[in-house]
Formats: C-alpha cells, structure tokens, sequence
C-alpha cells in the first residue's frame, strides 16, 4: 500500500491551509502560468506530437511515474492533482481545450510530480521530451511563453511545499537539514512533516519503526519509502540521477554544474554538441550560494546566486543538456580515447572531449568537532533555509571575501546580530568597496578584527556555543547556535592525478600558455601532434580543457566563469574537427 494513501492517515487542515494559500498567490500570475493557445497556435505545434484519447476517469499519468511530456488538450479536461502526503488529491487545475500540461521536469524527462485524470473523453496532442525541447527552440515568441509558463509551474510547486517527496524527521536534525539543503539548492518541491506536530508524520513512523539513526524518512513520488537516504539515493528516487549508458559517447562531458559548467552546457547543446554535465551536489556551486550578486552585467538590482543558476540550468535542459546530479567524478581516464569518466559506484562515461568545472572545495578550518556539528549549527552557505534557523538569534560568520559580506548582509536581514570575524586588519583587502560600504550602514553586524574562532561548543548532535579570541586579548565564550564559514576555498583538482593533469603548486589547473611553455620544454615545439596550437584552456591532456575557479589564473568572478563557460565552446569546435 502507498504510504501517502493509506486509511490510517487523517487530513491535516494546516497543510491544506498551505496549499490553497499557494493557489490563491497564484491568481496574479494565472494567465502567465496557464496559458490558452489559439487555435491558430494549436496548429503549429501539432507538426510535434501525436494526436491521443483517453477514457473519462483514466489516469493519464501518475506523480512519481513516467513523465509522458508535454500534452496539449484538443478535446475534454484533465484535472492535475498533487498529493499532500496525506492521501489527500488536491486539484491544482483542470485543464481545457487550447491548455497544455508540463512544468521545467518534463524538459529532462524526470518522473512526474503531479498526477492527470481524464474528464469525460480526451483528445490531446502528446509531445514527447525530445519534441518539446525542439519546439521551443522553433517556435520562439510561442516557446517563450511555454518556457515562462513551465518555471512559473515549478515556482508554484515549491512554494505549496506540498508535495512529495515528504521528508519525515525531527527539525535541527543534520540529516533532514542535509537533505532538505539539497532539495532547496536544487529547486525540487518537497514537504517536511514534523512528529511533534503531525499526527501523519507519527503514523508513518509507527508504520515503519525506525531507529533513530535511520531518520529522517522519505516518502518518494513513486510512494516507496527510504530510511535515511543519501543524496544519492534521493537522487535516484527523484529521477535527478540517471542511469547512464557506459557505451554512449558523448561530444562533451562537463565535470561541474557552477556558473562555468552551465555556461559550457548551453552553448554546447545549443549548438548541436551532445552534452553531458555531472555534478556531484547542486547546480550553481559556490555562487548558487551567494545571497545576492549586485556587479553582474545586466542586473543593476542585483540576482541571489541560486535564481541566475536555476535560469541557467533550466536553459541548459531547454537545448538538450543532460544533466546527472548528485554525480561525483572520481578519476578521469585519459589512456584511450574516447576520453572515459569514472564516477562513484564505479559508474563510467565517455566523451571525445572532457570539460573540467569542477570549482571548488569548500576550505575547514582545523577546529575539534566541525564535522559533528555540519548541518546542525555549522554551515559553509547562507541561503533562506539557513537564514529561517537562525530568525533573532545572534550568529557568527567567519571570512572576509565577497561571499562572507554578502552572506553577512543577507544574514543581517534575519538575524539579532551577526559577529563577523576576520584576520586582518579589515576588509578592504578582499572584498568589494559596495558591500564594505553596506556593512558598515548595518547596524547588527558587528565587525572583529585580528579574531580567530577557537572553539566549537555543544551536545552530541548540536551547537550551542562558540569561543572566539582577538590577539593578544583572552578568549570570549558566546552563546550562538549558528556559524557560517566562509574562509576560502581549495581547488577540486585532487582526483585527476591519475590522468597526467597539470596543476601547479596550489592545486590549480594549468592551461593555455602554462601548458605550452611546459610542452615546449619537452618537445623542443609549442604544437599539438596534430599540428594544431593550444587553445588558452586546453590542459596538458589534449581534449581535456578547464575554466572557471578550477582554472589557473582565473579571475575568480561569475561573471568571469560565465565567459570562459562559452569561449570553451568554441576550442572544443576546434578540437572536435579533427579526426581521430
């Protein structure tokens, strides 16, 4: 029996409450996210599907189920359902004559998150994944409403924050804020159901008797139930990791979905390249994180770091990008070619040419008990669900880049007080004049300067308290229950020592004229075997190129990686016309 539609569960008006909330926020934007086409719009898009009935009362399709794609209503209605994790269908809308079906899912074929059910006879024109990415390509004043209609659909979704899958477990718990973290990073709905408050969450942890250390429970679209997944398994159960073909060859496989990573994917895939992209946590990177980024070109108000990758992404699945998340990539081997990528659970791809995006790795600083306390009162990002644990509580932030100021202000905005604690004298030596301006006119947060955090305080499973000490003064003991860490970050270039990958003394890749100088040392010549120069972000391994923060002498800047993201592609052209 499904967990969601068992008899035992009883409606639970505070949720409902939420969903309709949800739909009555909707009516502004109604006309945007359900669309009626004309009949003249109808006809030019029936040259993409293929005409289809249904019986009244069948189920079209099913939340968790095989995602059919985009199906436009010619005859009768379809009502759209989403379960609440209750057994309870709410009707999100029913759809007519000239309405279509589909939200930014169906650009990658990931399984359904809601439910359709015929209403009287239907006659709808089904258009598959693949002919829908297509339309929306062809069609393009048509496509961009489709497009804007399909991300206001997912918006909607995450906003009811009604639907599976339902994470059941305490709140504070570092797994449920672990999982919750990778569902929010990557613009998945989902619904968090608290035993304390929750008759339904207590049933389901009646039902299934886990021990405390198999919590939090998930309940997936599909309505089969994990006990403390890793993201991995989430992944899967959410259809976000895929199963890959070892014997496909890819034109191009990009190691890392940051602002780089996305940039190489849509101009890759827009211009015809198959494309694959694997990221081992959540679209964006580092800068998904970043509350919110003011000097980026063409947006003088500034966009959060998550909402300019989830543009991206959703862009990159628009022209065909396959995207696997969580996938991480443990060893490149370039002994063959094709050039073949081995990711964890000994999963391996290929590609005629390798993109590294990899970025970076978040830096620790050495302190007893950080990893206890990760996900629980230690956290390497800022963003909304982060920042609602913290409302009126004092919070410590540590670090002095652009990343810590604009975590601090965004913070500031939620917290009683954010102490900022720093090194050096100030700040002026890292971080951009606007935000030292912005931090100096907020009035909570206090800057420490020549401050070092000493210690960790707390119980077996959550922070309580931290020490801090400014030279040549003695410690000073706080009672906080959030630190942010934003001290730097290493590059992630360890995994590819097998391959022959040039890095230099920090870890860096080296391309472009790096790489010459080296091969000139060695051959006497500053060509490729092929007769061919370098590009500027070709490796030391031909066919394998880098860009971004990865990147030696790259100016670690969004809008920097956005620009090596594309001019990648245009190397990778070069590089693909040669025979081999």
């Amino acid at each position: 029996m499904n967990p969601l539609t068992a008899p035992e569960f009883e409606h639970d008006t505070t949720i409902a409450e939420r969903f309709h909330s949800s739909m009555s926020k909707m009516e502004s934007r109604k006309h945007q996210m359900f669309p009626t086409l004309s009949d003249s719009e109808v006809a030019r898009l029936m040259r993409f599907g293929q005409v289809r009935t249904w019986h009244d009362g069948e189920t079209v399709f099913a939340a968790g189920g095989a995602n059919p794609g985009m199906l436009l209503l010619l005859q009768g209605r379809l009502r759209i359902t989403q379960c609440d994790g209750m057994g309870n269908n709410n009707t999100i809308v029913e759809h007519g004559p000239g309405e279509f079906t589909a939200e930014v899912g169906q650009l990658s074929g990931t399984p359904a998150l809601a439910s359709a059910y015929a209403v009287g006879a239907v006659q709808a024109l089904l258009i598959p994944t693949e002919s829908m990415r297509a339309l929306v390509v062809a069609e393009a004043e048509l496509g961009e409403r489709i497009m804007r209609a399909l991300i206001l659909r997912r918006v909607g979704l995450i906003e009811a924050a009604t639907s599976a899958p339902v994470l059941v477990g305490p709140p504070g718990s570092a797994g449920l804020f672990g999982l919750q973290s990778f569902l929010s990073a990557n613009g998945h709905p989902h619904m968090v159901l608290d035993p304390a408050t929750s008759a339904n969450a207590r049933a389901l942890l009646a039902t299934y008797a886990p021990a405390p250390a198999e919590l939090p429970l998930v309940v997936c679209p599909d309505g089969s139930v994990k006990k403390n997944p890793s993201i991995a398994e989430l992944g899967r159960c959410l259809g976000l990791l895929p199963e890959l073909d070892p014997d496909k060859i890819y034109d191009v496989i990009v190691v890392g979905a940051g602002p780089s990573g996305l940039a190489t994917a849509v101009y890759a895939a827009s211009e015809g390249l198959s494309v694959l992209v694997v990221e081992n946590r959540a679209f964006g990177g580092q800068a998904g994180a970043s509350a919110r980024i003011e000097n980026y070109l063409g947006f003088p108000t500034g966009i959060s770091g998550r909402a300019l990758a989830g543009r991206a992404f959703v862009q990159s699945q628009k022209f065909g990008a396959e995207v696997a998340i969580p996938a991480c990539a443990d060893q490149l081997l370039c002994d063959q070619y094709p050039l073949r990528l081995k990711m964890s659970g000994d999963v391996r791809v290929q590609a005629r040419a390798v993109v590294l995006a990899c970025g970076a790795r978040y830096r620790k600083p050495v302190l007893e008990n950080l990893e206890r306390y990760e996900g629980c009162g230690v956290y390497y990002w800022a963003s909304p669900l982060e920042a609602k644990r913290c409302t009126q509580e004092e919070v410590v932030l540590v670090g002095g880049g652009n990343s810590a100021g604009q975590a601090a202000v965004f913070l500031s905005a939620h917290a009683k007080r954010v102490h900022m604690l720093i090194r050096g004298p100030g700040l002026a030596a890292s971080m951009s004049s606007y935000l030292i301006e912005r931090i100096a006119a907020t009035p909570n947060i206090e800057l420490h300067t020549h401050t070092a955090l000493t210690a960790l305080e707390g119980d077996d499973h959550c922070l309580n308290g931290v020490r801090w000490q400014r030279k040549g003064e003695a410690e000073v003991s706080k009672a906080v229950r959030s630190v942010f860490l934003f001290v730097g970050a290493d590059p992630n270039s360890g995994w590819l020592a097998d391959c022959g990958v040039q890095v230099d003394q920090q870890g860096f890749i080296m391309t472009g004229t790096d790489v010459m100088m080296a091969r000139c040392r060695v051959t006497g010549h500053m060509l490729n075997p092929d007769g061919s120069l370098h590009g500027h972000l070709e490796t030391t391994v031909p066919g394998v190129f880098a860009i971004g923060d990865v990147r030696a002498g790259s100016t670690k800047r969004v809008a920097a990686a956005v620009g090596e993201g594309a001019a990648v592609v245009a190397q990778l052209h070069a590089y693909l016309a040669v025979p081999r």
